[in-house]
């Protein structure tokens, strides 16, 4: 909690250095430090009366002065663009010039006793003065360094987030037809065999489409609703196939299931590939078992379905298609923190996901 107190308190610091609504507030804040700055140094403490108040507002004036030419026209125009050594010779150029003005226009409003104090106590040279000033106000450089880092640093991160989102869209859609195509070889063979179970097939696929396409098309879904959708699923399988059993288990609690958000169709083509796969071409009995968990803050996901070593699908050419679009998926959504594992015999195949909720 005190960690996310503390992000939370750079993010506010960044926000009020880069955004441009606390513009005035940024503009406000260099110049009420300046003076502040030069109100509590030997430049102005050693003096008294309205000379005192002259000399800080002629120096904080010809130190702001610079501060401005050099964040809008030295930095800008120069720095940014890589001339660093011109940068450097126009910024000794113009301290000098403000060093030179400002010590003439202090001689000029000086009496004899305060221009006597001034030269008594006068300890810095033109070089040991120049190179004071220019580090007070290269400070203003690093200011707009760290400006145009943090604002790049954001349109990165915003083309980053524009170009996931239109691959992830991308890949659903891929994987949404896939299933279709999937769908409609099934249905077309089965008008064939069975018309009467072949209508009450279509109406289930009516109903599977309307979830996908407007209960579906979030970024997140609960995973009460996406156990319901693979339970329909299965139901549509099986309704085409009269030796398949399906079983789909959960010993987490009802409360929990509904609680928990995940991107949508994230298991989806691994229920189509075990229905694909646990076809057997003698007629024997075929299963599929999943199982959903939720553990600490993990999803655990496992599909076990039978196989015929001799089946071979007719669509080898698309056959893959589906699984590498989800593994795609799982990373540019989860990086490395996902855990998948495939295995297989000559009986069985089985797969393992664990992703972090």
């Amino acid at each position: 909690m005190k960690q996310d107190h503390v992000e939370l308190n750079d993010a506010k610091i960044i926000r009020l250095i880069i955004d441009d609504r606390y513009r005035i507030l940024r503009h406000a804040g260099i110049v009420l430090g300046v003076l502040a700055m030069i109100f509590f140094s030997n430049e102005v403490l050693d003096y008294r009366g309205g000379y005192r108040y002259l000399r800080l507002f002629s120096v904080s004036g010809c130190l702001i002065i610079m501060c401005y030419i050099n964040m809008n026209i030295l930095v800008s125009r120069l720095f940014f663009r890589g001339r660093y050594i011109l940068y450097l010779v126009l910024l000794v150029l113009v301290v000098v010039a403000c060093r030179i003005i400002l010590s003439w226009l202090l001689d000029t409003f000086s009496t004899p006793e305060q221009l006597a104090i001034r030269m008594a106590e006068h300890k810095l040279g033109l070089y040991e003065g120049t190179l004071i000033l220019i580090a007070v106000v290269m400070v203003t450089t690093t200011m707009k360094l760290f400006q145009r880092w943090a604002r790049d640093n954001e349109r990165m991160a915003a083309l980053r987030n524009i170009t996931l989102t239109m691959e992830l869209n991308e890949l659903r859609n891929q994987i949404n037809p896939h299933f279709l195509f999937n769908m409609l070889n099934g249905i077309k063979a089965l008008v064939r065999s069975d018309p009467d179970r072949a209508t009450i097939v279509i109406m289930k696929l009516s109903e599977f489409l309307r979830y996908q396409l407007y209960e579906n098309n979030e970024e997140k879904t609960l995973l009460s609703s996406e156990i319901k959708f693979l339970s329909n699923f299965l139901s549509l399988e099986k309704l085409r196939r009269d030796n398949l059993s399906v079983d789909i288990s959960s010993e987490t609690t009802p409360r929990i299931l509904n609680m928990v958000a995940l991107p949508p169709n994230l298991f989806t083509t691994f229920l189509e590939n075990a229905v694909k796969h646990s076809v057997d071409i003698s007629g024997a009995a075929s299963y599929i078992r999943v199982k959903i968990e939720v553990i600490g803050d993990k999803l655990h996901f496992s599909c076990l379905n039978s196989r015929d070593p001799d089946y071979r699908p007719s669509d080898n050419r698309s056959s893959g298609l589906g699984l590498a679009n989800i593994k795609r998926r799982l990373e540019l959504l989860y990086g490395g923190s996902y855990y998948l594992e495939t295995s297989s015999t000559s009986k069985e195949y089985n797969v393992k996901l664990m992703i972090p909720l």
